[in-house]
């Protein structure tokens, strides 16, 4: 069992190594700015930025003798059904409360659509479709075109989201929102992706000095990092070192006290793994104030919580023969399935959280911990047999003992 599991942990990590370097620059190119430029389809403008996140970018022209802002904003769609969308917020840099237009493939049709949105409050918990409705702000103008060659919304299809804004006098401070979506109902179009850069699409522009503030996100390297180490260590690691435990213990020919070395090597290397990961974790918290994922998050905290306290728990390990020694026996089996269980949830959790629910990655995963489980099913079964077995041979000599008890009782009368 150990050479099969040691081969399955090094080609994960092989694999996993390898995503963090090619996952990253996917990754990266995904969530890049992308290079703008004051020409577009619709008009030439002043003055262009290229926004953080999603490749986009903004042009504009401020006419400050009546405060109009002329913009467009590009964008690409991620589905042939999504829908690709900007606005302003008049309060702070966040979705709710902006008002934005979105474009769009009319389901009659066919042809693009422009329309606006107001992003109430609510939108998150996604109560009620996002119905259509007029903006509350002096919006002159607003039209969609598509950038050539691209004919007809599909993925990669770049788009030109123009429009014509009257704003307060003497305020040049804008806070805008973007975002992409993969489907449109009808015509409310539903919610966004929520990987890392989907969330910190949002930064606030002075318009008469480009200046840009935006929520930093951490990099694609350190994501890539952080899932990695994570998968191998709460993912697989720790799982492998309970199975060691508990089908190496019985085996007589690999010595008295192998698999516990075993267990405490392989738990001790997760351990260290998770921990780093677990860092990694605090650290992209820390760069990215605006972009949380509670599940995620807790259940990381969790299994943290957890590993600490069973590695606290080996120097407070009590003697064989002293009478506490049950009550840490399963103090320490509960918390150790109980990290395990946890560890691997959130695997699964982080995947989501990527972007990665229907990758390669999630799937090689998948394969090496139904290979681990495979295994560890035939071993159960092995040692009930084997269990069951002792039982019936110890029930035979027990018989035999009787027998040979009651007629030498015999005997002597």
């Amino acid at each position: 069992m150990r050479g099969k599991v040691s081969s399955m942990t090094l080609l994960l990590g092989v694999l996993l190594l390898l995503g963090l370097s090619r996952g990253g620059e996917v990754a990266a190119a995904a969530g890049a700015p992308g290079r703008c430029t004051t020409w577009t389809p619709v008009k030439a403008y002043a003055k262009c930025i290229a926004l953080p996140t999603q490749g986009a970018t903004l042009a504009w022209t401020y006419d400050a003798r009546n405060a109009t802002l002329d913009a467009a904003f590009t964008g690409s769609f991620i589905s042939p059904s999504g829908w690709v969308a900007w606005g302003v917020n008049q309060d702070a840099p966040a979705m709710a409360g902006a008002r934005v237009i979105a474009a769009f493939s009319d389901p009659s049709t066919g042809a693009l659509l422009a329309l606006p949105f107001v992003l109430s409050p609510d939108v998150k918990l996604q109560a009620k479709p996002l119905v259509s409705r007029p903006l509350d702000i002096p919006l002159l103008a607003s039209s969609a075109a598509l950038i050539a060659p691209a004919r007809t919304v599909r993925d990669g299809a770049s788009v030109t989201i123009a429009a014509t804004i009257r704003l307060s006098p003497n305020r040049t401070t804008l806070h805008l929102v973007w975002n992409r979506g993969l489907y449109v109902q009808g015509y409310s179009p539903t919610i966004h992706p929520t990987d890392a850069s989907d969330l910190a699409s949002h930064a606030t522009v002075d318009i008469l000095t480009t200046a840009t503030e935006s929520s930093p996100i951490a990099s694609a390297r350190l994501q890539w990092a952080h899932g990695s180490l994570n998968a191998l260590s709460w993912g697989l690691l720790l799982p492998i070192g309970a199975a060691l435990a508990r089908y190496l213990r019985p085996c007589a020919s690999a010595g008295p006290a192998a698999w516990f070395y075993a267990h405490a090597a392989t738990q001790a290397a997760g351990y260290l793994l998770g921990a780093a990961g677990f860092a990694l974790g605090i650290a992209m918290g820390a760069a990215s104030p605006g972009v949380t994922y509670k599940l995620h998050r807790g259940l990381g905290i969790a299994a943290a919580t957890a590993g600490s306290l069973q590695t606290l728990a080996v120097f407070f390990r009590p003697k064989t023969t002293n009478r506490y020694r049950k009550y840490w026996k399963s103090y320490h089996h509960l918390l150790g399935y109980g990290c395990v269980v946890i560890g691997v949830v959130n695997v699964f959790q982080g995947f989501e959280v990527m972007g990665l629910g229907a990758s390669y990655w999630k799937l090689g995963y998948c394969m090496a911990l139904a290979t681990l489980i495979g295994v560890c099913v035939a071993l159960e079964v092995n040692a009930w047999v084997v269990f069951c077995r002792r039982q019936q041979e110890e029930k035979l000599m027990r018989r035999e003992v009787e027998d040979v008890v009651v007629k030498d009782r015999a005997a002597a009368f």
